[in-house]
Parts: structure tokens; sequence; C-alpha cells
């Protein structure tokens, strides 16, 4: 049986395998004179990987005594966080080169940090649950820091570390408390003790701390105060990863936990998952307002977005999941677009943060300009673009089931947040002159830009075919 289920878990045995055997590659063969080739053969493996977890069928298949599930639904989700972590690792390479950042070992976190999300994706049991949570954590706890001469850097890492331990902290109380009421870790046991017992006031207590304990990794109001210190001040291309492929892992998470071990009694979750629905969306919009960093503009505008990512959660149903994979999707694609855009403002060969810098950018670099405006108001949810799509899906779904209080207030939140997009875009096209920004020979950032862009312009035909992909991935976990 143990052949077989380590087969069932092929890809992460092969990411961890890799990331070990590249550790003493680095160690013993010249450390960050191999930090370029390991980083590109880390991006590569992914990408395989992606390709595997793809041709894999749709049949469910329970792993490691229900430890560990593979389904449609861990598929699909795996696939968006290799190929965004493998994109961001190749779309930082030369920033981090250029200003002597690239260690060796980055790469290498960031692959065990994505073994971790994998875990997490498919976790049937809370231990594998927390295992996976925190290797993922740790790592980025690491990466965080890496610029070791800022200050700004070993603040971000140092709230990072200290807040994530006190979600860890309540995660753990939460899992103990489900265990001591429910007597087993599994999902299928907890889930089975709730049908037969019914929900008791000491599992709902566990639930509400777990959630509470993964509302503080994507984000979610009132645990997101360490994001826009830690998207600050950690290194540019560290904060692009962050602002991906994690959060999806965390919003499929949730979605495992609440679906697969308290699926039963969706009234009693909904309600904590709405809530901290309206409260991301409304503090990310409205915060986002008064920002100049764009950094730290991009993280309030994470928590907003996750705050409607989780409005398709609080449905509790399979509209409600398809929508949120569909959003989780749209929203990794506009981001790495707008980070590519970030990695290459610069001003006499130094990173520019200030909104204010980009003012009457358009005018030295039109195509750039343009892209950057279809992602802003792809972001901000204008008709006909992808980003209008990933609103809908969510919306609708909290429509359908119930929730037409929740879908308006999305809409208002929408609204509010459209400020801090389209500000941007004025800046860009009517703006005061000023110096211009230098023109950055950057072709994988440029690439990805407009890639990025025109995903959100050609994508309205048929959202490239992951409608129906979010749909069977949700079909399978909520059954």
């Amino acid at each position: 049986m143990i052949g077989a289920d380590l087969i069932t878990a092929l890809p992460e045995v092969v990411l961890a395998l890799y990331a070990l055997a590249a550790l003493m590659v680095g160690v013993y063969g010249g450390k960050d004179k191999l930090a370029e080739p390991i980083l590109w053969a880390t991006a590569g493996l992914m990408v395989l990987l992606a390709l595997l977890v793809g041709s894999k069928g749709l049949a469910p298949v329970v792993a490691f005594n229900g430890m560990y599930l593979a389904d449609a639904f861990a598929h699909f989700t795996k696939m968006i966080i290799l190929i965004s972590a493998a994109i961001v690792l190749v779309m930082g390479q030369s920033y981090l080169t250029a200003r002597g950042l690239l260690r060796f070992e980055y790469p290498i976190l960031i692959a065990l940090a994505v073994v971790g999300m994998m875990l997490m994706v498919s976790s049937g049991d809370l231990i594998l649950l927390y295992m996976g949570l925190e290797l993922q954590s740790l790592a980025l706890y690491v990466v965080a820091t890496m610029n070791r001469d800022s200050s700004r850097s070993t603040e971000a890492g140092l709230k990072y570390y200290i807040l994530g331990a006190l979600a860890s902290g309540l995660l753990l109380y939460g899992a103990s408390l489900t265990y001591g009421y429910a007597g087993t870790t599994l999902f299928s046991g907890i889930i089975s003790v709730i049908s037969d017992e019914g929900m008791s006031l000491g599992l709902l207590m566990g639930l509400a701390f777990m959630l509470a304990g993964l509302a503080f990794k994507v984000s979610a109001v009132p645990f997101h105060m360490w994001t826009p210190d830690v998207y600050e001040g950690a290194p540019t291309p560290v904060t692009a990863f962050f602002a991906t492929a994690p959060k999806v892992a965390a919003m499929a998470l949730i979605a495992r936990l609440v679906h697969e071990a308290f699926g039963v009694v969706p009234g009693d979750w909904s309600q904590i998952i709405a809530f901290l629905a309206v409260a991301s969306m409304f503090l990310g919009a409205i915060a986002a307002i008064g920002q100049r960093n764009i950094k730290r503009l991009m993280a309030y505008s994470s928590i907003s977005h996750m705050g409607f990512a989780l409005v398709g959660l609080a449905a509790g149903t399979a509209q409600g999941v398809q929508g949120m994979l569909i959003y989780m999707a749209i929203y990794v694609t506009m981001n790495i677009g707008v980070f590519a855009f970030i990695l290459m403002m610069e001003r006499d060969g130094k990173p520019v943060l200030d909104i204010l810098d980009l003012r009457q950018y358009a005018k030295a670099e039109p195509l750039r300009a343009l892209a950057l405006l279809v992602l802003m108001f792809s972001l901000a949810g204008v008709p006909p673009l992808v980003g209008f799509f990933g609103k809908f899906y969510v919306l609708w779904a909290a429509v359908n089931a119930g929730l037409t209080w929740l879908a308006v207030a999305g809409v208002i939140a929408s609204v509010i947040g459209a400020f801090y997009y389209l500000r941007i875009v004025y800046y860009m096209y009517f703006g005061d002159e000023i110096e211009p920004l230098d023109h950055v020979r950057a072709p994988v950032q440029s690439t990805l830009l407009v890639a990025s862009a025109a995903v959100m312009v050609l994508g309205v035909i048929n959202l490239f075919g992951i409608e129906g992909a979010a749909e069977l991935a949700a079909a399978a976990l909520v059954r």
C-alpha cells in the first residue's frame, strides 16, 4: 500500500526530493554561482509537474489511510500553484540578479513552500493540514527577509513570523478542540460524527478557531495586519509570490476543510466566512485609497480580492466553489501582470514604487501603459474584461444561495475599490508631466505584462476553458 500511496503523491515526492538534492548541490557546488541554474531548473520542474498533475484522471484517489486526497479539486488548484510559482520565479530572476539578491536557497525555499501548498490542498486530515501549512509558512518567513541589508525586509519577516505563530496557535487550538469532540483528525471521520450526533458547541468553536488561523493566510480581515508591511518590505519578486500561489493554496484549504469535514452544516460556517468576506472587501477597498506606495496598494487590493473569493465560499454550494476557483485563477493572472510591471519601475537604475512617478508614463511607454490600463480595469471589475466575470461568478453564486445582501455588499465594495485602480490610469495618461521612468529592457517582464493583459481581453470568449475545469473541480469537492 505504501508504494501505491507514494505514486498517488508523486508530484509532492518528486518536488521534495528535488529540493533536498538541489540544496546539496548548492552547498557543495559553489553556492550562489549555481543560483540561476537552480532557479531555472526549479521553474522547469514545476511546469512538468503541473503537466503531470493535469494528466491525472478525474476519479478521486485516497492515500495514506484517508490523510491524502487526490481529486479534480486538488488537481485544478495544484496546477495554478505550480504554474504561478514557476512564472514568478522566472519573472524575478533578472531583478534579483541585478541587485545581488539571488541566493541559491531562494528557489529551493520556494520549492519547499510549494510542496507545503500541494499538501494543503490534498489534506484529508488535520495533521496533514497543519504540516503542509507550516512547511509553506516557514519557507515564506525566510524569503521575506532575504534582503538582509534592508531593515524593512527584516521587519517584514519578523512581523510575518510573529503574527504567523499566533495564527498557527489559533489553528492548533481549533484542531485540538475538533479532535477532542470528534475523536478523530480525519475529515471523513469528523463529518461522520456531525452527521450522526449533530454539530456540538465544541466542534463549532474548533471550526471557528481554525478558520481564524486560516484567515491569516489569505489576509482576511481582521487577520490582515501583516500584509501591507510584508508586501512593502519583502523584495518585489517575493511579494509577487506572496500575492499569488499561497493565496490559492490557503483559499483551497479553507474550501477543503469546510466542505470535507463540516459540509453537512453549511449554515454554521457560512456566517463566519460571510463576515470575513464583507470585512475584507470593504477594509481593503477603503484603506487602499490612501496608499501611494504601489506595493502597499496591491496589499490592500489583495485583501479586498480575497474578500470576493470568500463570497463564493460563503455560498456553501458547488456553484460557489466553482466561482471561487475561477476567481482565484483570474486573480493570479492579473497579479502576475501587475507585478511584472512593478519590477520594471525604475529611475536612474533604482526601484520606484510611488504611483505619482507614473505621471505621463503613457507618453514614454504607450504599450506598457495600455497593458497596465487593461489590468487595472480588470482588477476593478470593469466589463467586459475577464476580471468582471470573476466577480460575477462569486456574486451570482451568493445570490443563488440566498445571500443577496452579501452580493450587494460586494458590488458596493467593488465600486469603492475602482477608485484607486482608475487613479493609476489617470496618472499615466493625464497627470502632470515629470521626469520619465527608465526604459527597462526586461523581455520576460514585458512579455508577461502584455500576455496577462491579453488574457484579460481574449478570455471573454470562453475564459480559456477554466469554467468547465472549475465546475468539475467543485463537483469533486461538494458532493
